[in-house]
């Protein structure tokens, strides 16, 4: 059974009233929360879900163990999550330390070797058994790769175009091909899959690329026909003109998203790129959702009203009260 924890207002972003009123909730409204997850409980029994880990979900600890927390029970209940991660903000910690500059552009690591090498080691020996480890505590069923294993992923070098002109970052790649077998085979054996975003090129294997993890996640999505991508952030969705807060959008077409990307930050410009591949490759929806509060992922998926931005092909914008009492959504 997965117990909650009681969170201190200096854990996270949520305000402690919210914490309070989910601690005081009576037996009655209890069984409506079970009641209303029912339905999403029976349709995404047996679904992969690929949840692309990042922001302050994975630098906060009790967002990290709520996270954990939240794969396990996603895994107890029939459901198959499939994490891909990036270390942003680890990997500037490391490179900072070791007197390295970060920079970036267009809103990409600049990659030279000794960059990847931390990269590297950041991911695959820090992030991903730090996350392995917390979810293990629930019962031994992470299992981590990297794009390099069995094959996963393969890259080609990017040329992001900055000013007009496209631009050699360093190491720094674009998926060009995704062997879902390795992964396949580690859900029907009953695992988690936990994979750093990281590929070899596909012209010398023994090269490695830095592959954004929203594209890494897209790719993987597109490849295992997964129902949804979910991507964590540090905002609360998309915003048609931010930062008015009343135009945070519940649900948005690829249209209309297509439209809003050339007047978004540098910072989210990959996420929604990531999202149009996603959609553009047959996957139904993709979310991007707040990872500063806990438990978030579970709202998205079993509540009517979901939280965050969703965007799926179909046109059209609908928005979020400021109060956050949305209209229920149609999620099938």
């Amino acid at each position: 059974m997965i117990n909650p924890h009681t969170l201190r207002p200096d854990d996270t972003n949520a305000d402690s009233a919210d914490d309070l009123k989910h601690a005081s909730l009576s037996a009655a409204e209890k069984v409506a929360v079970l009641i209303e997850a029912l339905p999403w409980l029976e349709e995404f029994s047996g679904q992969r879900l690929v949840i692309k880990y990042g922001g302050n979900a994975m630098i906060n600890e009790q967002l990290q163990r709520c996270f954990a927390e939240d794969m396990a029970f996603l895994h107890r209940v029939g459901i198959h999550p499939i994490i891909v991660h990036g270390g942003g903000p680890q990997i500037s910690s490391m490179l900072t330390s070791l007197g390295i500059t970060p920079e970036f552009k267009a809103g990409l690591r600049v990659t030279d070797k000794n960059t990847m090498d931390v990269v590297r080691m950041v991911l695959t020996g820090k992030v991903s058994r730090q996350l392995i480890g917390l979810i293990n505590q629930h019962g031994p069923w992470a299992v981590g790769l990297s794009g390099e294993d069995g094959g996963l992923l393969s890259a080609h070098k990017r040329l992001p175009v900055i000013e007009g002109t496209p631009t050699d970052i360093g190491m720094v790649g674009d998926i060009s091909g995704v062997n879902p077998s390795t992964v396949n085979e580690i859900i029907e054996a009953g695992k988690i899959p936990v994979i750093s975003s990281i590929a070899p090129d596909e012209h010398d294997p023994t090269q490695v690329l830095n592959i954004n993890a929203d594209y890494a996640a897209a790719a993987l999505a597109i490849a295992l026909k997964v129902r949804k991508l979910i991507i964590l952030t540090d905002v609360e969705g998309v915003y048609a003109d931010w930062p008015d807060q009343q135009t945070l959008i519940s649900k948005m077409g690829m249209a209309d998203l297509q439209r809003l990307l050339p007047q978004m930050h540098s910072g989210m410009q990959p996420k929604m790129e990531a999202c149009l591949q996603a959609l553009q490759g047959g996957v139904p929806q993709v979310h991007i959702i707040d990872g500063r509060r806990p438990h978030t992922l579970l709202n998205e998926i079993f509540t009517h009203s979901g939280i965050g931005t969703m965007v799926v092909k179909e046109p059209g914008v609908l928005y979020r009260q400021p109060d956050h009492n949305f209209a229920l959504r149609n999620d099938g």
